[in-house]
């Protein structure tokens, strides 16, 4: 949604947030270097290498049992893939059993190119744009990549991998058994005691290296095949892609246009999803709210932030707009994926039936989860009902065809297409 210019925007630009509001470019260094000085020796291939053998070392965590990609693994698109869990609440445990966070596992492919956060402002709009996590907290401020702070944040996170400090990470590496990689990567000191922040954020950027390589964002689905001339699409796909790009109007967020076509624009949204009943964070001990709580989404972040505060009620309930790529990827047709930041809903029929009708059924008597919605012919009332985009969906006027044709297309979108 285009939210409107408040009156604080003014304000923000008359001091020091005047520099944040400039459009910054997305990280590309084939080289990354830290404020210390510290540089990457290795080679953009040899430093993804890296990345992944840390990305996939489950020892980084309390009980050694949990990776990144335990909740980004490749077969589903690197994001969870557990059916059961995606069924239900979404919300991935960590490697302390019964502790969990608030928020399904977001994609992390296709999240590198993402710009620092910052606030763009045209002649109509003020727009926050950029960041990683769904609520852009990993800004890339201080490290110049998103995705290499947000690789950073898991670590730490006691419902995650729940590991105490960075050393801890750092420690674990160094004793490991591709060490020896970590030392050519970043340099014979970078292990020593004194270097360990910067060694920990010489971690978050092999991530972000690996999350930025071709296995990761491989642009290799058939629409890719599509755009190269390689494959046709079918009659129903193709009124899928005319479709998504005018009546259905998806392509107003999630961008296809561009050159890279990420399928995304990296803007934050409230698209009245509703509370996903089944999440668990509702009975965790450290939601002081309950049964109680609503996600502040955007807001909740910019509260943190001297220079936003003033922003963070109007965008309150926004999140970050997800890449589309590999939406439909799954190991078999009957693995169960998971839609929205809290996971609502279950189907691509369902979130897209969502946006088109989200306006015109009735709201639903209670908290319903999207099997009972779909049943019953109704939505639950929005969990933050202040923002809610209006202008691009809810009552989009496409027909059941329509919709499965939209879904069609979005299924061209999963990468390793074989033809």
């Amino acid at each position: 949604m285009r939210t409107p210019r408040h009156p604080a925007v003014c304000a923000l630009l008359a001091a020091a947030a005047v520099a944040a509001c400039q459009d910054r470019e997305p990280l590309a260094p084939a080289r990354p270097q830290m404020q210390s000085g510290i540089a990457a020796t290795a080679d953009p291939t040899s430093l993804a290498a890296l990345g992944k053998a840390i990305f996939f070392d489950a020892t980084l965590s309390a009980n050694g049992n949990q990776s990144c990609a335990s909740c980004h693994a490749p077969e589903v698109g690197w994001t969870g893939p557990t059916a059961a869990v995606n069924a239900a609440g979404t919300v991935y445990e960590g490697s302390i059993p019964g502790r969990f966070g608030n928020r399904k596992p977001p994609s992390s492919a296709y999240a590198t190119p993402s710009p620092v956060f910052h606030l763009a402002l045209d002649k109509k709009d003020a727009l926050f744009v950029g960041g990683n996590f769904w609520d852009g907290r990993a800004t890339g401020d201080r490290l110049g990549s998103p995705a290499a702070e947000q690789a950073l944040g898991p670590f730490l996170n006691p419902a995650e991998q729940a590991l105490a400090t960075p050393a801890d990470v750092v420690n674990r590496i160094c004793a490991g058994p591709y060490a020896a990689l970590f030392v050519d990567a970043w340099g014979p000191d970078i292990c020593a005691t004194a270097n360990v922040a910067e060694a920990y954020d010489a971690v978050g950027l092999s991530v972000a290296a690996f999350e930025g390589s071709p296995e990761s964002n491989a642009f290799s689905s058939k629409y890719d095949l599509y755009r190269a001339g390689a494959v046709a699409l079918s009659h129903e796909e193709r009124l899928g892609l005319n479709l998504f790009r005018g009546k259905g109007k998806c392509g107003a967020c999630h961008t296809l246009d561009d050159e890279a076509a990420l399928f995304t624009d990296f803007t934050f949204d409230n698209l009245g999803i509703p509370g996903n009943p089944e999440n668990p964070w509702y009975g965790m001990p450290a939601n002081p709210d309950g049964a109680a709580w609503i996600d502040p989404g955007l807001a909740g972040f910019l509260m943190s932030s001297v220079d936003y505060q003033a922003l963070a009620e109007e965008n309150r309930g926004k999140h970050k707009v997800p890449t589309l790529r590999n939406v439909d990827r799954r190991p078999d047709p009957g693995f169960v994926k998971a839609y929205g930041h809290n996971g609502y809903f279950k189907s691509l029929e369902g979130i897209v039936h969502f946006y088109n009708t989200r306006d015109v059924t009735p709201t639903c008597p209670g908290p319903y989860t999207e099997v009972q919605a779909l049943a019953a012919n109704c939505w639950p009332a929005p969990e933050v009902a202040a923002n809610v985009n209006t202008a691009e969906l809810g009552n989009l006027h496409l027909t059941p065809s329509q919709e499965q044709a939209i879904v069609a297309f979005l299924r061209t979108l999963s990468d390793g297409y074989q033809q």
